[in-house]
């Protein structure tokens, strides 16, 4: 049944998958394996689950900025962590200020899940427009806040541009109205961290930055573990405390959840703590090397491209590029011609965008995905071919 499916364990998928070899995802599968049965709705039944939660979430907090005053959950993944930082955010504002027709600001470069967290939750959604380089607005956003807003949000980095917000700047505002400042660093919490330890100067954008109230970091991109892990982490206990959910209001005694899910396999966590200590901080220093290195070869030749112009420099190990022509060259039909030849690579709009999300695997693959898309263009170029943006994510 996966004969049609990306070969992503060949560096040949651009997104939704991360591979960091043979001996890593050894380790994370018979982690899994292991624990796939366990059930972390109850950490009393299955207190190894409670000791490794405990332990990804300290290990993830040092990429992340945390202090002894932090607490965090593990999520099932980005999605996830966003539709509780929103909650959390909602509910702590309603009991301190009784607000019930709360809205959130965040820029329009923000993940689709913020959007599909209002929607959950009864929160309004007040998008704002992005400056000219696709970083967040910061007086834009301040113009959209009012005695309803619950939650600012910034993003380090957002996912359509690569770019990293000014953190520092929209926390200033939640710091200003008292309110929650989340940031979404589901694609960079880790690969930011090995960055700065490798010397790139770099924005904030920690829980070190006052005003931030709680941050993201996805374990099963960048922390290359398996499927389902996330970290959600916050300032304070008191933060994380609107986030869980309790009720004794049916027959079956005291329900408590500290996310969206109930029963929750033990696998993705195991995998994510074994992962972790397999790799280490050289092990996550040499992936994070070879990622930057690729995303850096594959922007230089973007930038001396004749049909290509980058969206913006890659500050972590996102691209985003279009046609210097719209109206001659189609992306979309490019992507197409790509999936022909085995890659898999996103697409994005407005404006008509390829968006390629580089890991590891990829350090020796640059020069072979280039040659493909050389071809690819020319192909589209000559025959005048038109595609269609397709999805991130699908309904079927």
């Amino acid at each position: 049944m996966r004969a049609g499916d990306i070969a992503w364990r060949e560096g040949r998928a651009f997104s939704l998958a991360y591979y960091a070899g043979a001996e890593a995802i050894s380790v994370a599968e018979e982690a899994y394996r292991r624990f796939s049965g366990e059930n972390a709705l109850s950490t009393d039944a299955f207190p190894s689950l409670r000791k490794i939660q405990a332990d990804v979430v300290a290990m993830a907090g040092t990429w992340l900025g945390a202090t002894s005053e932090s607490a965090g959950f593990m999520t099932s993944g980005g999605t996830e962590s966003i539709l509780m930082a929103v909650k959390a955010a909602r509910d702590r504002l309603r009991s301190e200020r009784n607000i019930t027709k709360p809205n959130i600001v965040l820029p329009t470069s923000a993940h689709a899940a913020f959007d599909k967290a209002c929607a959950y939750f009864e929160v309004e959604s007040r998008r704002v427009d992005v400056k000219n380089d696709w970083r967040a607005d910061v007086d834009a956003m301040r113009s959209q806040i009012d005695q309803n807003t619950v939650l600012v949000v910034a993003s380090a980095p957002q996912y359509p541009q690569g770019v990293v917000d000014d953190v520092t700047g929209i926390a200033a505002l939640a710091l200003e109205a008292k309110i929650n400042c989340h940031v979404d660093a589901c694609m960079g919490g880790v690969t930011l961290a090995y960055l700065a330890q490798l010397g790139e100067d770099l924005p904030p954008w920690s829980l070190q930055l006052p005003g931030v109230s709680s941050i993201s970091v996805d374990l099963h991109k960048f922390g290359y573990t398996s499927k389902g892990a996330s970290v959600i982490m916050y300032a304070s206990k008191y933060l994380r405390s609107f986030q869980g959910f309790v009720t004794d209001n049916w027959l079956g005694g005291l329900y408590a959840s500290s996310g969206a899910l109930g029963t929750k396999s033990g696998g993705s966590m195991a995998s994510a703590w074994a992962v972790m200590h397999y790799l280490g901080d050289d092990g996550y220093l040499r992936l994070t090397r070879q990622a930057r290195e690729a995303t850096l070869k594959l922007a230089e030749t973007i930038n001396s491209s004749e049909h290509y112009v980058l969206r913006a420099q890659p500050e972590t190990t996102l691209i985003c590029f279009g046609a210097k022509e719209p109206n001659v060259l189609n992306v979309f039909a490019v992507a197409d011609e790509l999936w022909q030849r085995g890659w898999y690579i996103d697409r994005q709009t407005p404006p008509d965008s390829l968006h390629c999300t580089v890991n590891a695997i990829h350090h020796d693959k640059i020069e072979s995905f280039v040659k493909d898309l050389e071809i690819a263009t020319n192909t589209v170029l000559a025959n005048k071919k038109t595609g269609d943006s397709g999805s991130y994510g699908t309904l079927n």
